[in-house]
């Protein structure tokens, strides 16, 4: 099977288009057609259907190319690796991370990394840590922060704690709840739910935490944009990370709500995928990274030695 009838392939399901994916190959689209025909013929099973809309792959095709896809990245950051072993730092670097993240490490990390590695590409996105050990495993990212599971298998990720994180329970200014002074009080509010489902997430673990039954989840959000809205907007209920809660964005909207139990305790932490050891550029990444860490956590030492 060849490398590039595979290529080819890939393209063609990436654009949905014969006629953009031999464009962007730099081939006529009958010999695009002509590849995918080879291959099929090859493998015994139809992979793309054709129709006025465009190409889609089959039940076959779907499986060569989630395969495919995840061969074509591996190759790609092997030749990154190679390249950078020789002291040419090119490529591009993938973050997924959670909104507190992205709204406190990463401007800082990201400014000191392009200043050092101006050649590097690097590609943000805003996730849930659910989502996040999807992108992990299927190798979609090279790095994830996020809050560190507690329920984490051991192994499957390399991970190293960058910050505590306080969670602590947030209503709209002028809400009645606001003044509770225990969690049992809020078993009956409508709480919001950051997650999938609501049989998962940091509100459920709040209340077992507490010897509490976890209150059934009034609405259920993926980012903490939307929690946010939902808790300005309305009576609403939720968690958010003090710093968040606390900042100047958030503060003139929303109160902390003081209560007796305290707030939720958690980790903030870096996991990368253990298929292999970091890259050089990963491990440039780890160390700017823990450098921003360590300056939001002691503002008055700005002044270090620049990671190696």
């Amino acid at each position: 099977m060849r490398l590039s009838s595979l290529h080819a392939f890939v393209a063609a399901i990436d654009d949905g288009s014969l006629r953009k994916a031999a464009a962007r190959l730099g081939l006529s689209q009958p010999a695009l057609s002509k590849m995918l025909r080879e291959l099929e013929l090859e493998l015994g099973a139809p992979l793309v259907m054709r129709s006025s809309r465009g190409v889609s792959p089959t039940a076959q095709g779907k499986v060569l190319y989630q395969r495919a896809s995840a061969a074509a990245r591996e190759l790609s950051r092997a030749v990154e690796e190679i390249d950078q072993l020789g002291g040419h730092m090119v490529g591009e670097l993938s973050v997924t991370a959670v909104s507190l993240a992205v709204m406190l490490l990463i401007p800082e990390t990201l400014h000191s990394f392009s200043r050092q590695f101006p050649q590097i590409r690097l590609r943000v996105h805003e996730e849930l840590y659910i989502a996040q050990m999807a992108s992990l495993r299927k190798g979609e990212a090279d790095v994830a922060i996020g809050p560190i599971p507690h329920d984490l298998a051991q192994g499957e990720f390399q991970v190293e704690a960058l910050l505590p994180i306080s969670m602590v329970v947030v209503a709209r200014k002028g809400n009645p709840l606001a003044q509770a002074a225990r969690l049992a009080e809020l078993s009956k509010a409508r709480w919001v739910y950051t997650g999938v489902s609501g049989d998962t997430g940091y509100v459920r673990e709040l209340f077992i935490r507490n010897g509490l039954p976890p209150p059934p989840a009034a609405a259920i959000v993926n980012s903490t944009l939307a929690l946010l809205a939902l808790i300005g907007s309305d009576d609403f209920i939720g968690l958010l990370p003090a710093q968040i809660a606390e900042h100047p964005l958030s503060a003139p909207y929303i109160d902390i709500i003081a209560l007796a139990e305290g707030p939720l305790e958690l980790n903030l932490g870096v996991m990368v995928g253990r298929a292999s050891s970091p890259s050089v550029m990963v491990r440039h990444f780890l160390s700017h990274l823990h450098r921003a860490a360590y300056h939001l956590a002691h503002p008055g030492e700005r002044h270090r030695a620049k990671p190696a």
